[in-house]
Order: C-alpha cells, then structure tokens, then sequence
C-alpha cells in the first residue's frame, strides 16, 4: 500500500505539499470527507447529546437527564435525529471545503500563516452559520420534551414556522437565536482550524503512529474550542427552544435568564460539560483523522499513478 511507505518524519513534507494551491483535488477531497466523518461521528453521539441538551434546558445532573429520556422511552433516544444528521454532514462538507477554498484564495503562493488560517476559519464558519441555522432551530424544538405534544415531528415545526409572515420566520422562526451561532460558528472554527494543523505538526515529529496526531489535535482541539464556546452553546439552545409569538424574549433578556437559572455561578452554566468533553473529543478526533485518513489515500494513488 501507498501509505506504508510514509515514515513519520516525512509526514510533515507531504502534508505541507496537500497545501499547495491550485491542487483542485483536494478541496473536493475535503468536501467528501468533512460530509462522511460528520455524518458518522453525529450518528454514534447523539445520544451522548440529547442528554447535554436536557441538562442546558433544564439544569439537571446527568444522571436525572438519562434517567428522564429512559422514562420517556428506548423509542424516543434517537428522536429528532433527522435534522442534526443532515444539518452535520452540511456542515463538515462546509467547514472543510469552504476553508481550503478561502485559505487558497488568501494565500494563494503559501505558506499559510496563523493569520491565514484564522480568517479562513472564521470566514468558513459565518457561511456555516447562516446556511446551517435553520436546521439546528428546529433539532433544539424536537429536543425539547415540554413541547413533544404540541410538536410531534419536523414537519409540525416547518408548519408553524412557514405560518409567520416573512420577517417572523426569519427572525422568529428559522434564525432564531441566529446572532449567537453565528459567534460561536465563526469563532469556533476559527480557533479550529488555527491549531489544528500545528499541533498535528508536532505530534508527527515526535515519530508517532501516522493516524495519532490527526486524532489527537482533532480531539484536543475539538474540546478546548467547545469548552471556551460552552456558555453561547447553553445560550444558544434555550433561545431557540422557545417557539410562537407569545413570551419570546430578546438576545440579552435570554443571556439574563441563562444567567439567573443558574444561580448567576459559571459554574452551573457548565453543568453537563463532561458529556461534552466527550463528545467533542470523539467528534473532532474521528471528524480529523478520517480527514487525515482519506488524503493519504487520495495522495497514495496519486503518486502511484506518476511512478
């Protein structure tokens, strides 16, 4: 195979070659991947986030959320999972594509600085926001048990959506709450994708297995963004929770109740910050070597091809 004949201190070479603009490829190589390891990767978590969403919600330990969703029922563990699968594998084959896209059109000669691949991940992620929006809107209404009755399916929650008038369902309908996922998108990817690639780096000098730094600098990465970002996830889904025209409160009225529900104390806000430790990590891990995984190979038929 290709890819065995690649020792760990030739990593950094050929992953700096991937870089090279104009190499078309791999900005469609990008795209697959970031589309399949989303797709994966928000398929084995979501039960690990449904119990995060509870705790945001309602402020409970997490034994009292998986205690909740086992009352409810096994059936209902993967309700409303429809959404975030398709809104996730959006997203990766945005954030992946769009960002070696924008970090090509930036430095179009390399090398690609820090101030480089941060525009690129920002940027990469305000378009993530304003085109994935709308599917997490109606995800957070599906996760939130207090409205089950009234909503029993996606199709319910387009209905009463598309019932507004133009404005309502923009700003009271689909971008819901759309001010702080853009904040968290944006700065999220931003810090992503700026060291990403130089903790990979590192890891890959110090001779370890070929697939250890992708998964480590995903996971690490992955989990320092989500916890620095945490406070505007909490925020982000109780605003966009509420539904209807009646007691749907402002931008900084929801950070004061977010705020006070929780005894005004940091703290609290991070409640349930574990499970996302967890499935930050696994997510950006596996979303980052799968990424790390498939270029390889990509590049391994290439060159097999130019022998």
């Amino acid at each position: 195979m290709g890819e065995q004949n690649h020792s760990p201190g030739n990593e950094l070479p050929h992953r700096r070659r991937a870089e090279i603009p104009g190499k078309k490829s791999w900005h469609s190589q990008a795209y697959a991947l970031g589309a399949v390891s989303n797709f994966m990767s928000t398929f084995l978590t979501f039960p690990i986030y449904k119990v995060v969403f509870r705790q945001q919600i309602h402020a409970m330990a997490v034994s009292e959320a998986v205690r909740q969703l086992w009352h409810e029922g096994p059936q209902y563990f993967y309700r409303g999972i429809y959404p975030p699968l398709l809104s996730k594998t959006l997203q990766g084959t945005l954030l992946f594509g769009t960002y070696d896209s924008l970090l090509c059109s930036l430095s179009p000669v390399g090398p690609h600085t820090l101030g480089h691949r941060w525009a690129a991940g920002l940027m990469s992620g305000v378009v993530e926001a304003v085109a994935l929006s709308p599917f997490e809107r109606v995800q957070n209404v599906l996760q939130d048990g207090r409205k089950r009755a009234r909503f029993p399916s996606t199709f319910s929650i387009l209905k009463e959506f598309n019932s507004y008038g133009l404005w309502g369902r923009l700003s009271l309908g689909y971008y819901r709450g759309f001010w702080p996922v853009l904040a968290r998108n944006s700065l999220g990817s931003a810090l992503y994708f700026s060291f990403k690639d130089p903790i990979q780096d590192g890891l890959a000098e110090q001779g370890l297995p070929y697939w250890v730094p992708a998964l480590v600098s995903g996971s690490v990465n992955g989990t320092i963004t989500c916890l620095v970002l945490y406070p505007l996830i909490v925020l982000v889904a109780n605003m966009q929770s509420h539904i209807g025209w009646q007691n749907m409160p402002s931008l900084w009225a929801s950070a004061q109740d977010v705020w006070n529900t929780r005894g005004r104390k940091l703290l609290l806000i991070y409640r349930g910050g574990s499970l996302v430790i967890i499935r930050s990590s696994v997510t950006w891990g596996l979303t980052t070597a799968i990424h790390d995984f498939l270029q390889r190979k990509s590049r391994s038929r290439k060159e097999l091809k130019t022998d």
